[in-house]
């Protein structure tokens, strides 16, 4: 049986195409070998870089450090002001996210993401906003971002370019840091604690977004379609287009039924779609790979 307390953090940066940048970012993490980079999904066309991070809990001081590391890196590194990229996205770092894995418990997890907002908050003085088990209400990744404008492009041809509007005050009150934003050179930080959540995406062959919108509406919960099921239609590149989706429950609902559902959407639209990507391993796969890369075995 394994004895290690496992914790995994994803981190979602806007970027990808700044190699000085992302190796600055990686370095960062690097001083902190106890947290564990097992995988970096970095996507062109979103201009979007998620990294996960592993370590383990019974000493959360290396996956704080490193994930703070990181994002501290990526605010010296990255001007929103020249951001462009098919991908919605609220600041410089858009989303983190903690997960419980072996033997560790949400609560915990919790913890740690609190923590973390609480020092991005006051020391890099950004506003900070949590959800899922971090936020006393439980509020929801997708109300936030709502409220916060994520789904809106911000420019022509359905691309987020720059940030927020420079000294406005944040619609919602954070829950860390100032009430007033630093603008387009950072913008605001989403962070969370969930159970683990799949990124599942569904290329679509379409001449054009809204039929590849309504298929992502239909096949989210919030759409009557599959229960648990986040999605969103977006442009992936200059002519292809796809539906982008966070799998919450990928037990009870998996990838399967989601490519199942967009093929049967996709016919109705007379579109047709193609075989899905994760953008992440499985959990099983990058505990595997934590463990052998750290040389931590339980019996």
């Amino acid at each position: 049986m394994l004895k290690s307390v496992l914790t995994c953090c994803k981190l979602y940066i806007s970027e990808s195409r700044n190699a000085v940048a992302l190796e600055s970012i990686e370095r960062a993490a690097s001083l902190f070998p106890e947290a564990v980079i097992v995988n970096r999904f970095k996507d062109e066309a979103y201009n979007r870089v998620g990294y996960t991070l592993i370590s383990n809990s019974f000493d959360a001081c290396p996956l704080k450090k490193a994930v703070y590391s990181m994002v501290d890196a990526a605010f010296g590194a990255i001007d929103l002001e020249l951001h462009s990229g098919s991908h919605p996205r609220l600041g410089v770092v858009d989303h983190i996210c903690f997960h419980p894995l072996v033997h560790a418990s949400l609560d915990q997890t919790a913890g740690i993401a609190r923590s973390v907002a609480a020092e991005i908050g006051h020391k890099l003085q950004v506003p900070t906003f949590l959800y899922g088990a971090a936020h006393q209400g439980g509020r929801t990744l997708d109300s936030i971002r709502r409220e916060l404008g994520y789904f809106r492009p911000t420019s022509s041809g359905n691309l987020w370019a720059g940030g927020l509007q420079a000294g406005e005050g944040v619609q919602l009150t954070p829950d860390e840091g100032p009430c007033h934003h630093s603008g387009r050179a950072k913008g605001v930080v989403v962070i969370g604690a969930t159970r683990w959540v799949d990124n599942y995406n569904v290329p679509v062959r379409s001449t054009g977004i809204e039929a590849v919108r309504r298929i992502a509406r239909r096949v989210s919960g919030r759409g009557g379609g599959l229960e648990s099921v986040q999605a969103m239609g977006l442009r992936h590149g200059d002519d292809s287009f796809e539906v982008a989706c966070n799998l919450l429950d990928p037990n009870r609902v998996g990838a399967n039924l989601v490519q199942l559902e967009v093929e049967r959407l996709a016919g109705e639209e007379g579109v047709m779609a193609g075989q899905g990507y994760f953008t992440d391993f499985s959990q099983e796969r990058i505990i595997e790979m934590y463990l052998k890369s750290s040389q931590q075995y339980g019996v």
